[in-house]
C-alpha cells in the first residue's frame, strides 16, 4: 500500500493510468488536496505499460491542437518539477503523403496549422530523405514536419504526474479494486472497495479499459470498448542515425518510433478484433496476448518497403495489447448527464498524447464548472443510448479503429451501426434516389442521387459527385418548393408552473410571449459563452416545446436540467420519437400547402416566427413558421403514424409548382448563403451572441439570466472579434478549417464553408480581430492557395429577409 487507508475524500479517481495519474495532478494545481486515486493492481497496468507513446499535437480543431500542445509542454517540463524522468524526446514527426489525395489531406492540413499558428512544414520528397535518409523515397510527393512532436516513455511519465501529484498531497492507493458505487438522489455517495468504503462528494471514472465496467456501478452507460492493437519492436542495429523524428506513412498504414538502435513499428489493422465483450476481469492486468502476425502482416510488409532496413533488422517482440476505443475514436470527458458528480475520463486511443491535456481539460471542469476550451469533440454528451449497445458500439469502433489512416474526406459517413434509427418515409425517400447518412443514429437523406446515377457517396476533395444534385435541390428550394425529413431532430416538453421563469433565467431572449410564438434563442454560461442554440415554442401559459439538433439532445437537455429549480415546478421530457417532422419550403411553399391545410397560411393568419396547431391533409399537425435556409416555410411537426400520408399529400400536391426531395447537404449550402449559425461550428461555449452576430438575440431589459453580467461587461467593453461572413469570388474548394489573412498575417480560421449554389461563389464564416472590421478584402486559403475574399456585412443572399417573411 502506497498511502495509509482514508474513509472519506473530496474526489476519488478511479484508475492509475496515464489519464488518471493526469487528472489527479492537475487537480492538485487547481488547488484540490483531498483528493484519492485508486488502482486496483499497480500504476499503469491497464493500457498504459504497453502504449507506444507517440505525441502528435495537430487536429483539425484549434482547441483540441491546444490541449495536445499543452500535453508536449507539460512532459517536456515534468522531470524538472518531480524529479522523475519521463523520456520525453521532442525529435519531431513526418507523416508521408504517397498520393494525390494524401498530398491535398497535407496541404488542408498545412492551412488549418496556420490558421492556429501552429509550426508546420511541407517538404518536397528530397527534404523529406534528407529528415529520414535511412527510408526508400519512392512514391512520395512529399510530408509535413512537425518539429515540436515527439515521444514519451509511457511508464515514466505516468509516474512522473503520480508523484506530482503525491508532492502536492494527493493520496494514491494501489491494490485497491473499486467493487460498487452507491448512488443516492442521483450522486455517487459512497465508492465501495475490497479495503473498505470511501464516502466522497465526486468521483472520476478513469478506469480505461475498464471503464464501462465502473460505469456501471453508477449506472451510467459508457460507450467505451477494448480492441487489440498491435506493434512491434525491432531488434538493434548499430548504424541507425541518431535523433531520427518519428513517422507516419498513412498510405502504407504504419506509424515508427525510434527505439535505442531500432523502431518501433505499429499501424490500424482493419480487421482487429474486441476484447472482452462481456466484461473485462479486474483481474486482468499487466498482461498481453497472442502476437497475430498474419494479422500484422498488413503493416509490417508496407514498412518493409518504405524502409528496406527493416527486412535486416530482427523482430525483439510483436506486442498486442488491449487499448480502450470509442465509437468515433475520441476520447470522452465531462460530467455524466444522468449521475451529477459522475465525471469521465476514458476512451483514449491514443491516451498518452492528450493525456496532459485532458487532465487539465477536467480539472477544469470539476473546479471551475466548465474547461477554458470549448471540448465539444471529446464531451461525452455527443453520445446516446444507441452509442451504448453492444453490437453498435464494438462494431463502429472497430470501423473507426480501421480508419485511423484513411484519409479522411470531407463529407464521409460511417458504414457500420447503420439503419439503427429510421424515418416513417425512409423507405419511400429510398426509392426516390435518397442517399443516406448517419447522425445520432438516425438515417437522413444527404442528398438525391437523379435517375441513372449512381446514388452512393464518392466524396473528393475536388467536386464530390454529388455537388451537382445538391445544386439541384439548392435551386428547387430557393425557385420553387422544397421538402425534407427533419424527424431527427431532437425535441423536449418543458411545462409546469415554473416553466416560464426557469426559461427567462435560461436564455438570453425574452421568451414571455404569447401563445402560439416560436422563439430562436440560445443559452449561455455565466461567461456569456453559447451552451446551446435552439427553437422553443410557447404552445400553453406553461408548456414549452423545444426543437434542437439532432445530436445535441443530450447535451442541451442535461444543461437545461441542470439549471431547473429542485422544487418539482418543471419537468422536462423527450418527445423525439413521439413526433416526426416534415419541413417544407421556398416560394412556392404557401400555394402547396395552403390547398391541404384547413386554416389560412397567408402573413395575417399565420404570421413568420409563430405556430399553429392545424389539420393538413386530414392529419393533426403543429405547424411552426420558421426556417433555416432563409427561404418561405412551415415545420410540420405531427404524430409518425401520420407522417407518410401527409408527406404523400404534399408531394402530390407539389408536382405543378416543381417540389422537389432535399437533403441535408443543399440545407447546409442554403443556410450559408444566409449566414445561418450551427452549433459546435460557428458558435460554441467559446463565444458570446455579442461576438457571433446575435445582438438582436440578447433581451437585456428582461431582467437578469444567465449570462447577462458578463455580456452587459462585454458590450460595455466593446467586443474584441466578431464572426464575419466571406465570399469568395473564384470557386475555391472550402470545407471550414481554411486560414484567414490579410496582408499576410494570419487573423483567424474559418469555422464553415460550402458553396452557394444559388450565388453561384463559395460562402464561409469565421471570426476576426475587431480592429480588421473596417476592412473588406481578405484572402482565404484553399489547400494552400491564397484566393481572395470579400466580408460582407450582410447576407449575401435576401439579407432583408423579405423572402423568408413574405
Amino acid at each position: 500500500m502506497s498511502e495509509a487507508w482514508t474513509d472519506k475524500a473530496e474526489i476519488v479517481i478511479i484508475g492509475g493510468g496515464a489519464v488518471g495519474c493526469s487528472v489527479a495532478y492537475h487537480l492538485a494545481k487547481f488547488g484540490k488536496r483531498d483528493v484519492l486515486l485508486l488502482e486496483k493492481a499497480g500504476l499503469t497496468h491497464g493500457a498504459t505499460w504497453h502504449a507506444a507513446g507517440l505525441v502528435g499535437q495537430l487536429r483539425n480543431k484549434q482547441n483540441l491542437t491546444r490541449m495536445m500542445q499543452y500535453s508536449a509542454k507539460l512532459y517536456g517540463e515534468l522531470e524538472a518539477e518531480t524529479g522523475q524522468a519521463t523520456d520525453w524526446k521532442a525529435v519531431g514527426s513526418l507523416r508521408l503523403a504517397s498520393s494525390p489525395d494524401r498530398w491535398q489531406e497535407l496541404e488542408k492540413s498545412a492551412t488549418t496549422a496556420k490558421s492556429f499558428g501552429f509550426e508546420l512544414y511541407l517538404l518536397d520528397p528530397k527534404e523529406t530523405l534528407e529528415r529520414f535518409p535511412i527510408m526508400d523515397p519512392s512514391g512520395i510527393i512529399g510530408s509535413a514536419f512537425i518539429p515540436s512532436d515527439g515521444y514519451v516513455d509511457p511508464s515514466s511519465l505516468t509516474q512522473s504526474l503520480a508523484k506530482g501529484a503525491r508532492q502536492q498531497g494527493v493520496k494514491i492507493r494501489e491494490g485497491v479494486c473499486v467493487t460498487d458505487l452507491v448512488v443516492e438522489q442521483g450522486r455517487v455517495r459512497q465508492v465501495i472497495t475490497d479495503h473498505g468504503t470511501v464516502d466522497c462528494d465526486l468521483v472520476v471514472n478513469a478506469a480505461g479499459l475498464w471503464a464501462r465496467q465502473i460505469g456501471e456501478m453508477a449506472g451510467v452507460g459508457v460507450p467505451a470498448v477494448a480492441l487489440e492493437h498491435q506493434y512491434l519492436v525491432t531488434e538493434n542495429l548499430s548504424d541507425i542515425p541518431a535523433d531520427l523524428p518519428t513517422m507516419r506513412d498513412p498510405d502504407k498504414n504504419f506509424y515508427l518510433k525510434p527505439e535505442v538502435g531500432g523502431f518501433a513499428i505499429g499501424g490500424w489493422e482493419g480487421n482487429t478484433v474486441s476484447f472482452g465483450e462481456e466484461g473485462i476481469p479486474f483481474s486482468f492486468g499487466r498482461e498481453l496476448f497472442d502476437g497475430n502476425m498474419e494479422r500484422f502482416e498488413q503493416i509490417i510488409l508496407p514498412t518493409a518497403e518504405r524502409l528496406p532496413i527493416v527486412n535486416e533488422i530482427g523482430i525483439r517482440t510483436l506486442i498486442n495489447g488491449p487499448i480502450p476505443a470509442s465509437p468515433d475514436g475520441e476520447p470522452i470527458l465531462g460530467p455524466s448527464p444522468n449521475v451529477a458528480n459522475f465525471y469521465l475520463a476514458c476512451g483514449f486511443t491514443a491516451g498518452i498524447a492528450g493525456c496532459g491535456g485532458a487532465g487539465q481539460a477536467l480539472a477544469e471542469w470539476i473546479v471551475e464548472g466548465r474547461p477554458s476550451r470549448d471540448l465539444w469533440a471529446f464531451d461525452v454528451r455527443r453520445f446516446g443510448p444507441h452509442h451504448m449497445g453492444r453490437d453498435f458500439l464494438h462494431a463502429r469502433a472497430i470501423e473507426t479503429y480501421g480508419r485511423y489512416y484513411k484519409i479522411h474526406w470531407p463529407g464521409e459517413e460511417a458504414e457500420s451501426g447503420r439503419g439503427l434509427r429510421r424515418s416513417p418515409l425512409y423507405d419511400r425517400l429510398k426509392e426516390s434516389g435518397a442517399v443516406y447518412g448517419s447522425k445520432f443514429g438516425w438515417e437522413r437523406p444527404n442528398w438525391f442521387a437523379p435517375p441513372g446515377a449512381v446514388a452512393v457517396d464518392q466524396p473528393s476533395f475536388e467536386r464530390p459527385n454529388w455537388f451537382e444534385p445538391v445544386a439541384a435541390e439548392h435551386q428547387a428550394a430557393r425557385t420553387a418548393v422544397g421538402i425534407v425529413d427533419q424527424s431527427s431532430f431532437s425535441k423536449y416538453d418543458l411545462t409546469g408552473p415554473g416553466a416560464l421563469d426557469a426559461l427567462q433565467r435560461l436564455c438570453v431572449s425574452n421568451m414571455d410571449k404569447k401563445v402560439g410564438s416560436v422563439i430562436y434563442t440560445q443559452m449561455c454560461n455565466d461567461r456569456g459563452g453559447i451552451e446551446a442554440d435552439l427553437t422553443i415554442c410557447r404552445l400553453a401559459p406553461d408548456h414549452f416545446y423545444i426543437v434542437t439538433g439532432s445530436g445535441f439532445g443530450v447535451h442541451d437537455s442535461h444543461w437545461i436540467e441542470s439549471h431547473l429549480p429542485s422544487d418539482g415546478s418543471v419537468s422536462l421530457k423527450e418527445v423525439t420519437e413521439a413526433f416526426g417532422v416534415v419541413n417544407v419550403f421556398g416560394p412556392r411553399s404557401r400555394e402547396v400547402l395552403e390547398g391541404l391545410c384547413q386554416s389560412g397560411l397567408g402573413n395575417e393568419d399565420f404570421p413568420f416566427a409563430t405556430c399553429r396547431r392545424v389539420f393538413l391533409a386530414g392529419a393533426p399537425v403543429l405547424a411552426l413558421r420558421i426556417g433555416y435556409v432563409g427561404e418561405l416555410g412551415w415545420e410540420l411537426h405531427m404524430p409518425p403514424s401520420y407522417l407518410a400520408g401527409v408527406y404523400d399529400a404534399i408531394w402530390q400536391a407539389g408536382q405543378d409548382a416543381g417540389i422537389t426531395n432535399v437533403g441535408y447537404r443543399a440545407i447546409d449550402s442554403l443556410r450559408m448563403e444566409k449566414g445561418y449559425l450551427y452549433w459546435s461550428g460557428d458558435i460554441t461555449p467559446d463565444y458570446t451572441p455579442l461576438e457571433a452576430g446575435l445582438d438582436n438575440r440578447v433581451a437585456f431589459g428582461k431582467g437578469d439570466f444567465m449570462g447577462r453580467t458578463a455580456l452587459l461587461a462585454q458590450r460595455e467593453q466593446g467586443i474584441t472579434r466578431r464572426l464575419c461572413l466571406f465570399v469568395l469570388e473564384q470557386s475555391a474548394l472550402l470545407f471550414g478549417g481554411e486560414a484567414i489573412l490579410r496582408n499576410g498575417k494570419v487573423l483567424g480560421v474559418t469555422t464553415s464553408a460550402n458553396f452557394g449554389h444559388f450565388i453561384g461563389k463559395p460562402v464561409a464564416l469565421g471570426y476576426l480581430p475587431a480592429e480588421q472590421l473596417a476592412h473588406r478584402d481578405f484572402v482565404i486559403e484553399s489547400f494552400g492557395n491564397p484566393v481572395p475574399a470579400s466580408r460582407l456585412d450582410q447576407a449575401p443572399y435576401d439579407p432583408k429577409m423579405q423572402r423568408l417573411k413574405g
